[in-house]
């Protein structure tokens, strides 16, 4: 009889009970006409039969549970039938306590509370009209049960809105769960791969490099006519570079993905195009200075800062605006995120939490100086946050910068 999302077990026995409520008040008025021998008790029977039959089909029909004009059709050709049962008998008075709660269900709110009131006028007129006339005990009766109608229909609908309300936070809440969940898994992978290039670069690559070194100073070191000494050293030398070679490309192959046919700044551009796109920050991206070639570890560390600190922005600083710069200074290379968010006190600065995916300022100042770097932050409450990481550029990257 609605046009409701599917019933729940306690709105479907609700349901049931207005049912039995109003075939059972008919039945009434019908009983009694018969019992009374009352004048028009034939009439008085065939409205109830006709009531009974068009408050049973509407149930039954799914036009008029799929469209609210469909409803309120019915609902008003059952509301003439009333009329005409409170016109013969005074016991169709009762049968006003069912309509009410039709009435505010079917009916627009604008329009409920208006056909109560009219309901409750009808009946409290026809009482009065087969009493002979009005007192004020016979009108309790139907105001007082529109009254209560009205509070339980609108109670009922308040709490269903809250119980919808609910549903889609807990919905919400599963989506976020699992995408959380996959970006953790991501952000471990991704870490993992990390680790592995760090320790390929650190021990394997290194190793191999001082190999060739070594070989190739033995190699000078020969006297000459040594022969096959000198080609074996050689061959030696050419296998340790070969090696340092495929190491290499490991550690290529185990960068992020955002460092992927791109520059740095390419990747940092694009990590400020897609922050602002995802969330409520406008994150904007600048650089300063000549750019430079830098080691991966360089690019790995500062993408990774950057990543950190927009992520931290976004999760805690309820910031509009962050700007991003990447500075090239010489002898080094700076990075620094500044946002206009909450901010903190940087005397009390909050430490690394492995479950949020370990991106604390603690690990940023780890990254920095992991690579012989500095880190500093400037923040106070309501004036923002600021954050500096400089790495100092390797000698062959130096000479190429002041060239």
């Amino acid at each position: 009889m609605n046009t409701a999302p599917a019933l729940t077990p306690t709105s479907r026995v609700l349901t049931w009970c207005l049912h039995l409520l109003v075939l059972a008040l008919l039945a009434l008025a019908a009983v009694r006409a018969v019992a009374g021998g009352r004048a028009h008790t034939a009439a008085v029977v065939a409205v109830v039969v006709a009531c009974a039959v068009v408050y049973a089909a509407g149930p039954l029909l799914p036009r008029v549970r799929a469209s609210r004009w469909a409803a309120a059709a019915w609902l008003g050709l059952l509301n003439a039938g009333w009329l005409v049962l409170v016109v013969l008998t005074a016991d169709g008075v009762w049968v006003a306590f069912p309509l009410y709660f039709l009435q505010l269900h079917l009916l627009p709110r604008r329009f409920g509370p208006a056909a109560v009131i009219a309901t409750a006028v009808v009946a409290i007129t026809a009482f009065a009209a087969h009493q002979g006339g009005f007192s004020p005990a016979a009108a309790i009766g139907p105001a007082l049960g529109a009254a209560v109608a009205v509070a339980v229909v609108w109670g009922y609908q308040a709490l269903y809105r809250e119980s919808e309300r609910r549903q889609r936070l807990i919905e919400e809440l599963t989506e976020t769960r699992a995408d959380l969940a996959e970006a953790q898994h991501t952000a471990g992978v991704l870490a993992e791969r990390e680790r592995l290039a760090r320790e390929i670069h650190d021990t394997l690559a290194q190793g191999l490099s001082s190999i060739q070194l070594l070989l190739r100073a033995a190699g000078r070191s020969l006297p000459e006519g040594s022969g096959n000494a000198a080609r074996y050293v050689e061959q030696a030398r050419q296998a340790a570079a070969d090696n340092l070679a495929e190491a290499r490309r490991f550690v290529a192959a185990l960068t992020p993905p955002a460092l992927d046919d791109t520059t740095l700044a390419g990747a940092l551009e694009r990590l400020c195009a897609t922050t602002s796109t995802r969330h409520r920050l406008t994150a904007s991206f600048h650089v300063t200075g000549d750019p430079v070639p830098l080691p991966a570890a360089h690019e790995v560390a500062l993408l990774r800062i950057a990543q950190a600190a927009l992520a931290n922005t976004v999760r805690h600083a309820g910031a509009a605006t962050a700007e991003v710069t990447l500075s090239y200074l010489g002898d080094e290379v700076a990075l620094d995120v500044v946002d206009d968010g909450a901010g903190f006190d940087d005397g009390t600065l909050p430490v690394a939490d492995p479950g949020e995916g370990g991106f604390g300022l603690a690990a940023m100042r780890t990254r920095s100086q992991a690579l012989g770097g500095s880190f500093a932050v400037e923040s106070a409450p309501g004036r923002g946050t600021a954050l500096a990481a400089r790495l100092p550029l390797p000698g062959d990257t130096r000479l190429e910068a002041r060239s």
